[in-house]
């Protein structure tokens, strides 16, 4: 084979920046080149899949919410999902374009503002279910900690990667802080799932970030504390917890009832499924179309297509972390890792739920449950995520190891 450097006697760090400059005059086909085309294809599967999922369910949330005046077309909210994801989609591609340090810059904003909204939603938003997680825009509703999660992520991730820097910075306390306060927000509406979320993520950016293991050690032991003071002082995780250990299969009000009848719509098709449409117990199920609509796969299209949606998660995760194993810049290992963790941390909580070995938590499945706020905060996460694992596929084939021009700065 002959040598690159025979080839072309340029310092490697020009032919880069050459190859750059030629790619700059087509921004779309540079960014074909560079991004990860089989993880966005994961991602694209993923959305099909729920949409046609959202059709399955979308008939049983119809049924339960119509009565009265109020008649909801079966469809419905199979057709307001189509929306969605003709709206989100273009932003995720969006988002993927954007260069590393503006992603960055726009997430440390979007942190601020996000907080900000996150705050006044205990005492100023819309109450649903005796909770208040939604803010109203007057043409709209959005949730401000389903985007609060990417922007959390990336922003915990810039902190950690200037300690790599510098390991005397104390940013073990500043990120910890900022986690801690997004948890007494969340917990005030309350909402028990996205601070497990929140914290969770913390700690495994924590992990791949190099904490020694004492410290690691200690948090678990403080949360173990945590988890025990909640449920002795916070009403809605004991509620929970206690729903989950000792059932009341005769109260329907209960989440208890929610998490049984999951499991026995989730097992009524069997392995194969009653096919599309097929579906009968889903009528029985509460929130078919969002928190449950994996156990409504789990009837049409049976338990085997069930695993092969756990795979795909599992597949993007992965993904993502193989392809992370020689990144060298801290701050995109940081953020591409963690953005993959609280993805594949939702999806595990939700399906645990259905399955019947987790508490009910309100938790979304990723790309598969309706949902406006939840597809587009989403399609942002999934866009951060393709532009912190770009790669140029020049310079990757280099003889030389691994470059990384585009964290050159």
């Amino acid at each position: 084979m002959t040598d690159i450097r025979a080839r072309d006697p340029r310092p490697l760090r020009q032919r880069g920046e050459a190859l750059q400059g030629r790619s700059a005059r087509s921004p779309v086909a540079a960014w074909f080149r560079e991004v990860d085309r089989v993880l966005l294809l994961i991602a694209m599967t993923l959305i099909a899949v729920g949409l046609v999922a959202v059709a399955a369910a979308s008939p049983a949330s119809a049924v339960r919410y119509s009565g009265g005046d109020v008649t909801v077309p079966p469809m419905m909210y199979f057709w307001r999902q189509a929306g969605w994801i003709a709206l989100s989609f273009p932003i995720l591609i969006a988002v993927s374009m954007l260069p590393v340090t503006l992603a960055r810059r726009l997430c440390l904003f979007g942190t601020a503002v996000l907080l900000l909204a996150l705050a006044v939603t205990p005492f100023l938003g819309v109450e649903a279910n005796g909770a208040r997680r939604w803010v109203s825009l007057g043409v709209g509703q959005f949730q401000p900690s389903e985007f609060l999660k990417p922007m959390f992520i990336v922003t915990t991730a810039w902190l950690l990667s200037l300690r790599a820097r510098d390991p005397q910075l104390p940013m073990l306390w500043v990120t910890g802080a900022l986690t801690a306060f997004i948890a007494a927000l969340l917990m005030l509406q309350p909402d028990f799932g996205q601070t497990v979320i929140f914290c969770g993520t913390w700690v495994a950016l924590l992990m791949i970030a190099g904490m020694p293991v004492r410290t690691l050690a200690m948090l678990g032991a403080a949360g173990i504390g945590l988890l025990a003071a909640a449920y002795t002082f916070y009403g809605t995780a004991r509620v929970r917890i206690d729903g989950f250990l000792f059932p009341d299969p005769d109260s329907a009000a209960t989440d208890s009832y929610q998490v049984d009848m999951a499991h026995r719509v989730l097992t009524a098709g069997g392995a194969i499924g009653t096919g599309p449409g097929g579906g009968r117990v889903k009528f029985k199920l509460p929130e078919a179309h969002t928190d449950y609509i994996f156990a409504v796969v789990g009837e049409e299209f049976g338990l085997i297509a069930c695993g092969i949606i756990a795979l795909i998660f599992l597949g993007i995760v992965v993904r993502v972390f193989v392809r992370l194993l020689d990144e060298e810049d801290a701050f995109r290992l940081f953020a591409a890792a963690g953005l993959a963790v609280q993805f594949g941390m939702q999806a595990l909580i939700n399906m645990a739920v259905n399955v019947g070995i987790a508490p009910s938590k309100g938790m979304t499945l990723p790309f598969i449950s309706y949902g406006g706020s939840s597809m587009v905060a989403l399609s942002i996460g999934m866009g951060l995520l393709l532009a912190f694992t770009r790669r140029n596929p020049y310079l990757s084939r280099s003889p030389y190891g691994p470059q990384r021009w585009n964290g050159a700065k």
